[in-house]
């Protein structure tokens, strides 16, 4: 079991990083929780392997920085009806 957690958090880590995915985007996109992708990402992967960590945590950041603008474009389209 053990291998197959690491197996999928380093898969999970290098899809992000070559797509720029969200957290939500990884999830939908492996068919898991965002739960389990961000403890995937951040705790296992920092354990295992820290440069692969460093590249998507560098990631999320940029994410989670930029998902104010992502929430109001959102509302717009909701609005608009589209």
């Amino acid at each position: 079991m053990k291998g197959i957690v690491e197996d999928r958090a380093a898969e999970l880590g290098t899809y992000i990083i070559e797509t720029g995915a969200t957290v939500r985007m990884a999830a939908r996109k492996f068919n898991i929780s965002k739960s389990t992708v961000h403890k995937d990402v951040t705790d296992r992967l920092k354990k295992f392997d820290p440069l692969l960590y460093g590249e998507v945590s560098k990631i999320l950041e940029k994410n989670k920085s930029e998902r104010h603008i992502r929430g109001g474009i959102a509302t717009r389209r909701k609005y608009k009806g589209e």
